[in-house]
């Protein structure tokens, strides 16, 4: 039984699926395992039914510990081409009055301010103001944390296939690296920079991965011979934070069609809340999917040219007038009758991961969704298109061993419908897929053991527990 607390934090979630879900995560387990009071901001201009379903779970499941405030933001005037950072910080700005506003109202003001990645800019607008402790909750992993307090020592640029070291991390060549790390005129790489020090300034810093996935990269915050030297705060791995629970306004026909599915027999293709691929790209992939000769569920959008992140800040839309197949090779959906299951523009991941039939998840390797395939038990094929995905997609193949990827760089090259057949059979068929498939299942008990209680995830948060209440 959770014995309520009067300790009253504040939780804030930058836009985009990315960040809302493992705040909302993040806040259920502070309540559900700790007792904390917790207000939830939420930065979004309308709440798309997905997150309005994950608010009221949440506020459901812990009455009078859990309560939202919905922080529409202005829309900042950007060109199109611009990168999605600095828009997103524009908008995180534009709040700032009105979280200002709702904490001062509050009769029993949070005594700590928790923000994500890209929300510490309010560590100096607001938590300075009221005096609340300040913590930074990286919602992807302990080698992004280490690129972005790297950032500023970064000297020279680094050329393609050449090899480029950051603490703690295993060596990246330079294509898994955003160009704007090599460029500090470029405002992303300021915007970073800034972010850096508002991180290594906060009380302290909480990551979504946990001691068995990143050993040496955590350890390299310990050491003051590598990070340690540049940011003092402590760091608790407290991973992974997934969605987990009752299905969210899940589409039953996917689960009719996968009931009757071989166990592990199923490919799920999605690229995310945010991501995008070409027209030419979709019927590449398309094709590979069907000459694969493997059952598969793909989640399909609009191709969009020369944007992998056209919907990272856009909400979705339904595809009412059932346009999506007008992008799809001539008789491809009826050739795939049997075999395939193509989904507009949306679908339950976390359910449909997490059903016995899914094989393989061929995912953009957002954080999330590398972590949900993980505690799946569920081998990736890696297609990383933009942010710090090919950073993500490196760690999951030659890290940890729990993915293959293309040989060229999907957020750059077209890659070929025989190359996708390849890889998905090489999950799917061959004697690789056995050796990866143990691998992640060994990941998925060691994700169980570090979050049950006296793991390393469960103490770490409980630490962070301790701090703020004393």
């Amino acid at each position: 039984m959770v014995i309520p607390s009067k300790t009253h934090i504040a939780l804030l979630a930058s836009p985009g699926f990315g960040h809302f879900i493992p705040v909302v995560e993040l806040a259920k387990r502070l309540a559900g395992l700790h007792g904390l009071t917790i207000t939830l901001f939420a930065i979004t201009p309308e709440v798309h039914p997905v997150q309005d379903e994950l608010l009221r779970s949440a506020t459901s499941s812990w009455p009078g510990l859990i309560n939202t405030v919905i922080l529409p933001y202005e829309e900042p005037t950007f060109p199109s081409n611009v990168d999605p950072v600095p828009r997103m910080l524009a908008m995180i700005r534009s709040v700032f009055p009105s979280l200002r506003s709702s904490i001062s109202s509050m009769t029993e003001k949070p005594i700590a301010l928790i923000v994500d990645h890209f929300g510490t800019e309010a560590i100096r607008a607001v938590a300075n103001e009221f005096n609340m402790l300040k913590f930074v909750f990286i919602c992807t992993n302990a080698w992004f944390l280490s690129y972005n307090l790297h950032l500023p020592y970064v000297k020279e640029v680094i050329k393609r296939g050449e090899l480029f070291y950051i603490p703690g991390c295993e060596p990246l060549v330079g294509d898994d690296i955003r160009e704007f790390t090599f460029f500090p005129e470029y405002q992303t790489h300021k915007d970073f920079v800034h972010i850096g020090h508002d991180i290594a300034a906060s009380d302290g810093i909480l990551v979504n991965t946990w001691d068995d996935l990143e050993p040496e990269t955590l350890l390299a915050f310990k050491d003051i011979r590598f990070m340690k030297r540049i940011v003092k705060a402590p760091v608790y791995p407290i991973g992974p934070l997934v969605r987990t629970g009752e299905p969210t306004g899940a589409k039953p026909e996917i689960f009719r069609w996968l009931d009757c599915q071989a166990s592990g027999s199923v490919v799920y293709v999605s690229f995310g809340s945010g991501g995008t691929i070409s027209t030419q790209q979709t019927i590449e992939l398309a094709w590979g999917l069907e000459l694969s000769m493997q059952r598969f569920i793909w989640v399909v959008r609009p191709p969009i040219e020369n944007d992998s992140a056209a919907f990272l800040l856009t909400p979705m839309e339904n595809d009412a007038d059932g346009l999506i197949s007008k992008y799809l090779p001539d008789g491809f959906l009826g050739r795939t009758r049997d075999m395939g299951f193509v989904v507009p523009m949306w679908a339950p991941q976390e359910e449909i991961l997490a059903h016995g039939s899914i094989g393989a998840f061929f995912s953009h390797c957002g954080w999330n969704s590398s972590l949900e395939s993980i505690v799946n038990g569920v081998p990736i094929i890696a297609w990383p298109l933009y942010a710090e995905q090919n950073m993500n997609a490196t760690m999951l193949v030659k890290h940890l061993g729990v993915a293959v990827r293309p040989e060229v760089n999907p957020s750059k090259e077209l890659v070929r419908r025989y190359e996708i057949a390849k890889m998905v059979r090489r999950v799917m068929v061959d004697e690789e897929g056995i050796g990866i498939r143990k691998r992640v299942n060994d990941l998925k008990e060691r994700a169980k053991k570090a979050l049950s209680e006296g793991g390393t995830s469960y103490n770490a948060l409980s630490e962070v527990v301790k701090k703020i209440g004393d």
